[in-house]
């Protein structure tokens, strides 16, 4: 299956094949980031999250095995390659904004990429500009079923604030 793209204004629509599609993308919105970024991914459960993150780590070149931190919250994975650490943090089993807070995400972020999952409105608090990546299952027309790790997804990419303003999104397609 060839994965499908539409570059909008300030956005970029992708159509993910396969899970090992959505840690490609992974690494290729890596490519993107620096030192300051909060990224904050939303999808139902089993939707590619943490699938998009490993490819995320491996793209900024960070050590240790990048799973999902929904019992532990938050995790660090420091850099190997001299580039910022990757904060991967999940806010599913957060009340709000209140226990966000409570993490501190706000001390780590000017040097580090943070990832939150889950972190719509919860940690918009934390700075005006943030990477937003949307993650819908796109179940074939058919309506055959797959391996639910290989179904397709529909993966929305914009900014938000001036960091992101005339981003140039092709570089992901």
């Amino acid at each position: 299956m060839v994965m499908e793209a539409e570059l909008l204004e300030g956005r970029v629509d992708i159509v993910v094949p396969t899970a090992d599609a959505m840690r490609r993308l992974g690494r290729r919105v890596a490519a993107l980031l620096r030192a300051g970024d909060l990224v904050v991914l939303s999808g139902p459960l089993g939707s590619g999250k943490t699938t998009f993150v490993q490819g995320l780590g491996a793209g900024l070149g960070v050590r240790g095995e990048i799973t999902s931190p929904t019992f532990v919250i938050a995790r660090v994975h420091p850099s190997v390659s001299g580039g910022p650490a990757l904060v991967h943090a999940d806010a599913y089993r957060l009340g709000g904004r209140l226990e966000v807070d409570d993490l501190d995400l706000d001390a780590s972020i000017p040097d580090s990429v943070t990832v939150v999952e889950w972190g719509e409105e919860k940690v918009e608090m934390l700075t005006e500009d943030r990477l937003r990546v949307v993650i819908e299952r796109d179940v074939p027309a058919d309506g055959t079923r797959v391996d639910e790790r290989d179904e397709p997804r529909r993966v929305h990419i914009f900014g938000e604030g001036s960091r992101w303003a005339g981003e140039d999104f092709s570089r992901l397609l």
